[in-house]
C-alpha cells in the first residue's frame, strides 16, 4: 500500500475522533503536525534522479470501467502535497475555536485538507475528481456557519458556481473517457497521456471546452471568477487559507496533469489567442478591480484571482520555461495567500473591521504584525528574494519567447508586456493597503491593540520562511518539476 494513503487517512481518522468526542483543536493540530512529519518522510524517500510517479499502489474498484483507486506522486505532486500539509498546519494553528459547534468547525477544515491531499495524490482521474468534491461540502459549511458579513449569500454563491463547474468538468471527463479506444478505456492519467502521445485517440474540441471550462471555473478563470472574492472575504481565515492556498490549485493542476498531454495543439496554436485574452482578463481587468477595493478581505480575494492569470499565462506560453513557471506559481501563490489571509483574520479579530478608512497607524501598537504583513505583501508583489519573483520571472520570459519568432512581434509578446504591468498593479494595491493599515495617525480606539500572539506568529513566519527559501534557492522546487513537466 502506498504511504501516500496515510496523508489522506490521518485527517479522516482525526475527524472520526472529533466526532467521538475528543478535543477538537488538539486532535486537529495533532493530525496536521503528524501529516507534516509523514510528508517529510515520504519526500525524503522520493528518488529525484529516477523521477516519474513513485509510491504507486492500485486497487481495482470497477474494473469493467477501468476505475481503480490508484495513488502515486511525481515531482509536481510532491510539491503540492507539501503545500497542502504545510498550509493545513498553519490554518489550524491560527484558527480560533468557535463557541458554536467547535468539533464540526475543525472537522470541516480537516476534510478540506483530506480532499486536497487526495486529489494531488490520485493518479486515477475519477478519484482525482471525487476527492475534490469531498472538500466542497465542508467549504460551504465553514462559510455559511462560521463566516462573516453576508456569509449565507457567499456560501450559496461559491457552492452554485463550483457545483456547476464540477458538473461541466464531469461531462468533460466522461467525454475524454469515451474518446479513448474501446479496448483501452481507463481513468489512469498516466495511461491517458501515453495513449495521447502515440496518437491513439483524438478527442473532440467539445471535450477540450468542457474540461477547460470546468477546470477554469474551479480556479476562477476570467470570466468565471466572481465567486472567489466574496467567498474568501466571508470565509473564516483558516477556510480561506485552505481553499485559496490549496484547493484552488486543483484546477490548474488538472490542466497541467490531464489536459496538456492530451490537447497540446490547443494550447500551442489552435486556441492560444482566446486563452491569451482570458489571461488578460485575469491579470488586468481583475487587477484594476482589486485596486478599487476598500476592504482588505475583498482586496485579497480579488488579488488571488488576479495571480492565477500568471499561471495561465505560463501554460499558454507552451514552452518548458513558461509551464515550469506556472507550476512554481502554484506553490508560491499558495504560501503567500495563506499568510495574507491568516493575517487578515487576525486583524478582523482584533479590530472588528477591515475597512481601510477605519484603520491606520497600527504599526505603533502591533510592530510584529506590521513586519510580517510587510513581508507577505512584498511576497505577493513579487519582490526579488521571494518565490513569487522566481515564478513570475519564468512565466514572463517563457511567454515572451513563445510563438513563432519568424512572425516578429506576436500576441504573446504583446500580452507579456501587458502582464508585466500586473506587477505594478499588485504593488499599487499592496503598498496602499499597508500604508492605510499600518502607517499614518492611529485612531485612539486602536491604541490598546495586542500584537500578534506567539502561535499565529510562528505559523505565518513559517510560511514566509518557505517563500524566502524557495525564492533564494529556486532549484529546490525546479528539481522536482523538471521530470514531471516535459511537454509533448
Amino acid at each position: 500500500m502506498s504511504p501516500l494513503l496515510l496523508l489522506i487517512v490521518i485527517p479522516l481518522v482525526a475527524v472520526a475522533f472529533i466526532i467521538a468526542g475528543s478535543n477538537p483543536r488538539k486532535t486537529a493540530l495533532g493530525a496536521a503536525a503528524l501529516n507534516v512529519l509523514g510528508f517529510l518522510l515520504i519526500a525524503g524517500k522520493y528518488r529525484l534522479a529516477e523521477g516519474g510517479f513513485q509510491f504507486v499502489s492500485s486497487v481495482p474498484v470497477i474494473p469493467s470501467l477501468g476505475i481503480c483507486f490508484t495513488l502515486g506522486a511525481d515531482g509536481l505532486s510532491i510539491a503540492l502535497l507539501g503545500l497542502s500539509v504545510v498550509v493545513t498546519l498553519a490554518a489550524i494553528l491560527v484558527a480560533r475555536t468557535p463557541q458554536k459547534l467547535p468539533g464540526a468547525f475543525y472537522a470541516s477544515l480537516l476534510l478540506i485538507s483530506a480532499g486536497g491531499i487526495g486529489a494531488f495524490a490520485s493518479v486515477d482521474a475519477f478519484f482525482f475528481y471525487m476527492f475534490h468534491e469531498l472538500a466542497l461540502v465542508p467549504t460551504f459549511l465553514l462559510i455559511g456557519i462560521w463566516g462573516s458579513g453576508d456569509r449565507q449569500a457567499a456560501a450559496w454563491k461559491i457552492t452554485i458556481y463550483l457545483a456547476l463547474g464540477s458538473f461541466v468538468l464531469l461531462l468533460g471527463l466522461i467525454g475524454l473517457y469515451l474518446s479513448l479506444p474501446l479496448g483501452a478505456r481507463t481513468f489512469d492519467m498516466r495511461e491517458i497521456a501515453a495513449l495521447a502521445e502515440i496518437g491513439a485517440f483524438v478527442p473532440h474540441d467539445a471535450v477540450f471546452l468542457l474540461l477547460f471550462i470546468g477546470f477554469g471555473v474551479l480556479v476562477s478563470l476570467f470570466p468565471f471568477h466572481t465567486w472567489a472574492p466574496h467567498a474568501y472575504a466571508s470565509a473564516p481565515a483558516p477556510a480561506a487559507m485552505l481553499h485559496a492556498g490549496v484547493l484552488k490549485k486543483f484546477g490548474l493542476y488538472g490542466i497541467l496533469r490531464l489536459m496538456t498531454p492530451v490537447f497540446p495543439e490547443h494550447f500551442a496554436d489552435r486556441w492560444s489567442v482566446l486563452l491569451l485574452i482570458l489571461v488578460a482578463g485575469n491579470i488586468l481587468y481583475v487587477g484594476f478591480v482589486t485596486i478599487s477595493q476598500k476592504k482588505l478581505d475583498l482586496m485579497l480575494g480579488n488579488s488571488s484571482v488576479m495571480h492565477m492569470g500568471y499561471a495561465f499565462l505560463g501554460i499558454v506560453a507552451w514552452n518548458d520555461l513558461g509551464v515550469t513557471g506556472a507550476a512554481f506559481t502554484l506553490v508560491a501563490h499558495g504560501l503567500t495567500i495563506a499568510a495574507l489571509f491568516a493575517l487578515c483574520g487576525e486583524l478582523r479579530e482584533r479590530t472588528g473591521t477591515l475597512d481601510f478608512a477605519e484603520l491606520g497607524g497600527l504599526a505603533k501598537s502591533m510592530p510584529a504584525f506590521g513586519l510580517l504583513f510587510g513581508f507577505a505583501a512584498m511576497a505577493a508583489v513579487g519582490l526579488p528574494g521571494f518565490a513569487g519573483f522566481a515564478a513570475e520571472l519564468m512565466v514572463f520570459f517563457g511567454a515572451f519567447s513563445a510563438g513563432d519568432p519568424s512572425l516578429g512581434w506576436t500576441t504573446y509578446q504583446t500580452l507579456t508586456v501587458m502582464a508585466v504591468w500586473g506587477v505594478v498593479i499588485s504593488a499599487v494595491y499592496m503598498l496602499r493597503a499597508y500604508r492605510k493599515i499600518f502607517l499614518g495617525s492611529q485612531p485612539s480606539r486602536w491604541g490598546g491593540l495586542l500584537d500578534l500572539g506567539p502561535v499565529p506568529r510562528v505559523a505565518v513566519t513559517a510560511l514566509i520562511a518557505l517563500l524566502l527559501i524557495f525564492g533564494l534557492w529556486p532549484p529546490l522546487l525546479l528539481s522536482l518539476f523538471s521530470s514531471s513537466l516535459i511537454l509533448p
